[in-house]
């Protein structure tokens, strides 16, 4: 009876019998031998009832999170792309080149005499109108060259004056026969020869007056003393290889640009075509110019043309020998549209963009790539403004691949304008 009563205690359930037995009093009644424990087998089959109720738990509970697991990896298989409308042309396309500003006129100065600088007048930025006297030099030598010469100019005028007299004696000699023909028309010889001699000899003499006149450097029209390469002093060698310029003088009232521009827009160089010039020294401004004339060659080293462009220069703020960027405004083609340079794939077809079709999946399409504007590329063929073109696709994307759009962002933005070079 205490096995069964402490069995029965562990149960929490105390039979009757037991009951009054702990209670020291016994109950009446004939006595019964050892029974089988039927709350024991009740207790196995509530614990493998339980064992199998959580092992079943379990199993459903991994099973669900393989499956929720399972989905998640083929939803992240999935790649995920925003796509975009290409960009159309606006109604001009800009075209930025560098160009070089250069003067309307400009004139070096050379020395053609020899000698010394007596003076100079003019210095750099001065400006001077035409025949301003810039600098003097002294010539001694030239001007010894020159009394000599009209001294033999003197000599020369003596003796035509006397042939030419000799000659009328000997041809009024001639009537009375106190002379030879031969001898009369000998002396109307030597008198012609000696008024040709005077005529050489006046030449000369022209010419080394002509030549001390340049003793005078002078400015050959209305500008700005650009250059000063001389001196007080200094000496000069006239005809000189080696000779630089004394003065350079420039005429700015209007400047020419040069602008070298490809092949590929030589048939958009119209004459009257406008473009503006921005310079460094300018930040934030502009000067409008037109272009004037083309080369009409292509230069086959750099396979350009040279354009000329004019500029005016009232304010005088555009100097010779300046660089700048020159924007021309082309007229656009509306054929040509433009996509992120980040939407272009290389594969060994050729260039492509990854497409969204039918039930987002991709199409891949063989394009034609036109001009690199930086972060924008121009496709001149191979899709239309209604396709929606993933913006920066993943290397291994391929054709008809499922996609996840992450948004559609319509249009291309423009990309905004590329500062001043």
């Amino acid at each position: 009876m205490p096995d069964d009563a402490a069995l029965a205690h562990q149960e929490g359930k105390i039979p009757e019998e037991l009951q009054h037995v702990s209670a020291g009093s016994h109950a009446p009644g004939p006595h019964h031998g050892p029974r089988t424990p039927r709350h024991l087998k009740l207790l196995g089959i509530v614990v493998a009832i339980a064992a199998v109720s959580s092992a079943a738990y379990g199993i459903v509970e991994r099973s669900n999170a393989d499956r929720e697991l399972a989905q998640w990896t083929d939803q992240q298989a999935v790649p995920t792309v925003a796509v975009a409308h290409p960009r159309t042309g606006g109604a001009t396309r800009p075209l930025n080149l560098p160009g070089d500003v250069e003067a309307f006129y400009e004139a070096p100065i050379y020395a053609r005499v020899s000698g010394y600088v007596h003076a100079w007048f003019q210095d750099i930025g001065a400006h001077v109108k035409a025949g301003q006297v810039l600098a003097v030099i002294d010539t001694p030598d030239l001007d010894q060259q020159l009394m000599q010469a009209e001294a033999d100019l003197a000599t020369a005028r003596a003796n035509a004056a006397l042939a030419d007299l000799t000659s009328k004696r000997w041809h009024a000699l001639l009537a009375s026969n106190s002379v030879s023909q031969q001898s009369a028309d000998e002396k109307a010889g030597s008198a012609q020869a000696m008024r040709a001699t005077v005529a050489a000899q006046q030449a000369h003499v022209d010419q080394l007056r002509a030549l001390k006149g340049f003793a005078q450097l002078t400015a050959p029209f209305d500008g700005v003393v650009t250059a000063r390469n001389t001196d007080v002093g200094a000496l000069i060698n006239a005809g000189s290889s080696a000779a630089q310029p004394l003065f350079k003088v420039a005429d700015v009232h209007a400047m020419r640009i040069y602008v070298r521009v490809p092949q590929v827009y030589a048939g958009e160089l119209a004459k009257g075509l406008r473009a503006t010039l921005m310079q460094p020294q300018y930040p934030g401004r502009s000067f409008p110019a037109v272009l004037a004339t083309t080369s009409q060659s292509v230069a086959a080293d750099s396979r350009t043309v040279l354009a000329e462009l004019m500029a005016n220069n009232d304010s005088a703020n555009l100097w010779p020998g300046t660089y700048g960027e020159v924007r021309f405004d082309l007229p656009a083609d509306q054929a040509v549209l433009r996509v992120p340079a980040s939407a272009l794939i290389f594969r060994a077809p050729g260039p492509q963009l990854a497409t969204l079709g039918t039930d987002n999946k991709l199409l891949m399409k063989s394009v034609t790539v036109g001009r690199n504007l930086g972060d924008q590329i121009e496709i001149t063929s191979g899709i239309s403004a209604s396709d929606w073109v993933v913006t920066s696709p993943l290397d291994t994307l391929e054709d008809h691949e499922e996609v996840k759009v992450e948004g559609r962002l319509g249009e291309m933005k423009p990309s905004p304008p590329s500062p001043p070079s």
